[in-house]
């Protein structure tokens, strides 16, 4: 599947490439919940849920005192951007 160019507004993605580039980046789609998608690297784990109008990231346990952290990014974002944004980390 061929991506859009990394600086388009995620808006313009098809939802079908949406759900690849997070596949792409190491997620797993939930089952019941397909919105919902969960990503796990060495250091954090995320929650991430395709709201109608943005991304919305939970970091597991990550703050202080082991709080979730939550951050949005809406959907005008580029992809690179949102790329950077979310994976980078808490």
């Amino acid at each position: 599947m061929s991506f859009l160019p990394s600086d388009t507004p995620l808006y313009n993605h098809p939802l079908p490439q949406i759900e690849q580039w997070l596949k792409n980046q190491g997620c797993q789609q939930d089952e019941t919940q397909r919105h919902c998608w969960h990503v796990q690297r060495p250091s954090w784990q995320a929650e991430l849920w395709l709201d109608i109008e943005q991304i919305i990231v939970r970091y597991i346990q990550s703050g202080e005192n082991g709080q979730d952290i939550q951050r949005s990014f809406k959907y005008s974002l580029s992809r690179e951007d949102i790329e950077q944004a979310v994976f980078s980390g808490p």
